[in-house]
């Protein structure tokens, strides 16, 4: 292989949308940097920025319980349509929007138009960096100090600098003042923004360090003549009533180096570095094609170069936009106020497949980050299960803005206060971490009790067999052919109560009998006449097959339940069932979900072909951050961010006792090396493949113990031992 993969991806000029807009962030602050040398912005966001709408008494979980029993009676007795009625007749009400803070402007003087512009993006960094002519500006978002950065240089640098509230879709009544003051540095902005008919607001406070020339204000801004270099550091802050900007401001200049951008970047680069060089990705792509700007390889969509370029900038956006909470729907960006879907944190599909490479791409901040929202809500997922089901311990919102988990968005055609996989679901990707690092967090072994709780709970109706029904229970966001949304048994719900209960006994021994006892009683799946794994267990539903998501396919996808290996059957049906599953409206979260399943079923083609469709749909900015629909419509990190995991798992597969290597390998993929993956079993592996057949793999374990091997050649035990690292060579067939 000649050289190697390009971590970072660069264009020849300035983006004209937000959408094209390189990205920074640190989980907390991001910036979406457009590289104009006369007319820079910088939009800034932060993800506790969502719009109050001052009614809170609407986002609390529907008081249903007493009620439950008949609707239990009426669904087990045939009444198909009975739980649209199982509703405090409330309309439909989205979670709270996100939303950007502001704009940094920077206007220069118009320059040479004749100069050759460029701006690119360090992924290993974090850096975006334009250039024209003697003008340069580089970005990053401080992991370290949590503070946006920008340093502008240029011989003579003119520009006025101001703080702009005014982006697509913001309220009228956004009560905005502005503030001004000159300091030894420079300057000192602000930006006051009070939400309409609210006491919260949010405000933005940004430094500004100036090197020879001078400074006046000019409000809302200041105007910079003369000067070599300029240094601006920016911190936004949700809050009730006032901030002390005086503070704030005294906080910036007393950061560690913080005049000195060098300083600040190394701060940032040993922790951003650090996680970002822990995995890399080379598929021996053409060095020409690995030169290419990102717009250039977006119109080569079956190369390997833009696949080597796309996992990059994956785990880049992904870890950047995790820390304070995990990705939203649009990361943790936006450029408009009216984001769709509210840039929430969708739960039923999209978080998880956004963070599914968490563990094996070696990112344990972005698990962190998706533990501070799921512990964070425990709460709430508390009061959703006694108000809706009238048990114990907890039950997941489908929908939540980061801060509330309460059930609340819900309607008759998204019935989504009957899901009740959603705890199982979430804390799978914790309980994956764990055993990655070969520990039990605490926290989250006290939550699966609370899981197990629910469901001894919740499970009390029988079948004639004396097996335990999950009624009522609902597939994301599908419904039976013959039926209404509300149902019994649906698959994702069998899996996800079997799931929690063992996973529980495991970690409970004081508990682990009575729940292994009723997770053995759950029923078994189904499988229909066209011999596909049903999505309803229910005798007489029908499938839908022309849907976006694949809840019922979670026994194969997070879950090990259904495999090739132990339960050669179900994996026959469950690949039928893949076969059969439409696009319906090609939103990018379901190809990808699509490809994850087929990688766990080996079918290396039905991956390349679920790749091939976001790759040939046109779903990625410029920016390398993806849309939900083709054509680049509507900005969502979904595909973005769960790229990098198909990857991965059509390369390497682990369970706590199973490694597979090379199960679902495309044909367009034929040599490749992986570096500094982890398993769920304890070991850190390299893995190099040729053209002609040679398999390499480097474990370096840090537990002993006996795993089975699987590779194209066939399967044996391997043993391995804490500390010694195992190579293994095979050929694949």
């Amino acid at each position: 292989m000649t050289g190697g993969p390009v971590h970072g991806t660069w264009e020849p000029g300035p983006a004209a949308r937000w959408e094209d807009a390189f990205l920074s962030g640190n989980g907390h602050h991001g910036a979406l940097v457009f590289g104009d040398p006369n007319t820079d912005r910088v939009i800034v966001t932060h993800h506790s920025l969502v719009r109050p709408d001052g009614d809170d008494e609407h986002r609390r979980p529907p008081r249903l319980a007493a009620g439950l029993p008949a609707l239990q009676d009426r669904l087990l007795a045939g009444d198909t349509t009975a739980a649209e009625g199982f509703t405090d007749g409330r309309p439909l009400h989205w979670v709270r929007p996100f939303h950007p803070a502001f704009q940094l402007r920077l206007n220069r003087p118009p320059g040479d138009t004749r100069a050759a512009c460029r701006r690119s993006v360090d992924f290993t960094t974090g850096e975006t960096t334009a250039t024209c002519s003697t003008w340069t500006s580089r970005v990053f978002v401080s992991r370290a100090d949590d503070v946006v950065v920008q340093r502008v240089t240029a011989p003579h640098l003119t520009l006025d600098l101001s703080l702009d509230p005014r982006l697509p879709g913001a309220p009228a009544g956004l009560g905005v003042g502005h503030g001004a003051v000159l300091t030894p540095e420079g300057a000192l902005l602000s930006l006051r923004a009070r939400y309409p008919g609210s006491d919260l607001a949010y405000t933005g406070v940004t430094l500004v360090a100036v090197t020879g020339g001078t400074t006046k204000l000019v409000p809302p801004g200041v105007l910079v003549e003369g000067a070599t270099e300029v240094l601006i550091l920016t911190r936004v802050r949700r809050h009730t009533g006032e901030l002390d900007v005086v503070t704030e401001g005294r906080a910036l200049r007393d950061l560690p180096d913080g005049t000195s951008y060098e300083g600040l970047l190394d701060r940032h680069l040993a922790l951003h570095r650090t996680a970002y060089d822990r995995v890399t990705l080379d598929l021996a792509a053409d060095p020409a094609e690995r030169a290419l700007p990102g717009s250039a390889l977006l119109e080569r969509p079956r190369c390997t170069a833009l696949l080597e370029r796309l996992f990059a900038a994956g785990r880049y956006h992904l870890l950047s936009a995790s820390g304070m909470l995990p990705p939203r729907l649009t990361g943790l960006w936006t450029g408009d106020w009216d984001t769709a879907w509210s840039g929430a944190f969708t739960t039923n599909a999209n978080l998880n497949l956004q963070t599914a490479s968490a563990a094996t791409a070696a990112l344990p901040e972005v698990t962190e980050a998706h533990a501070a929202l799921v512990h964070g809500q425990l709460p709430h997922w508390r009061d959703n299960a006694r108000a809706v089901f009238g048990t114990r311990g907890v039950v997941a919102p489908s929908h939540t803005d980061g801060e509330s988990g309460h059930t609340y968005h819900f309607s008759r055609e998204y019935p989504l206060h009957l899901w009740t996989a959603g705890a199982d679901w979430l804390l799978k990707p914790l309980v994956d971490h764990d055993e990655t690092r070969g520990g039990h967090d605490p926290r989250t072994t006290a939550a699966l009790a609370e899981v197990a709780l629910f469901y001894e709970d919740f499970l009390t109706r029988t079948d004639d067999d004396g097996r335990v029904l999950v009624v009522p229970s609902y597939s994301p966001e599908n419904r039976p052919a013959n039926a209404s949304w509300g149902t019994v048994n649906a698959a994702m719900d069998l899996s996800a109560a079997r799931h929690a209960l063992l996973t529980a006994a495991d970690r409970h021994p004081e508990h682990a009998d009575r729940w292994r006892a009723l997770a053995d009683r759950l029923p078994p799946h189904r499988t229909n006449a066209d011999g596909a794994l049903a999505e309803w267990a229910w005798p007489g539903l029908a499938d839908t097959y022309d849907h976006r998501h694949l809840s019922h396919l979670y026994g194969v996808w997070p879950l090990d339940e259904i495999n090739p290996y132990d339960t050669p059957e179900l994996a026959r049906a469950a690949h039928r069932a893949l076969e059969l599953r439409g696009a319906e409206n090609d939103s990018a979260h379901g190809h990808l979900h699509h490809a994850l399943i087929a990688a766990r079923l080996g079918d290396g083609d039905r991956v390349a072909h679920a790749l091939g469709q976001v790759l040939d749909g046109d779903f990625f900015h410029a920016s390398l951050m993806s849309a939900h629909y083709p054509h680049r419509d509507v900005y969502n990190a979904d595909a973005a961010h769960a790229l990098p995991a198909v990857l991965l798992e059509m390369l390497v597969q682990s369970t706590p006792d199973r490694l597979v290597l090379l199960p679902a390998l495309p044909e367009n993929c034929r040599e490749g090396r992986l570096t500094g993956t982890r398993t769920r079993f304890g070991a850190e592996l390299d893995l190099s493949w040729t053209a002609d057949g040679t398999v390499t793999a480097v474990l370096r374990p840090d537990r002993t113990h006996r795993i089975e091997l699987r590779t194209p050649s066939g399967a044996e035990p391997l043993d391995l031992a804490a500390g010694e690292d195992r190579v293994i060579s095979v050929k694949a067939r």
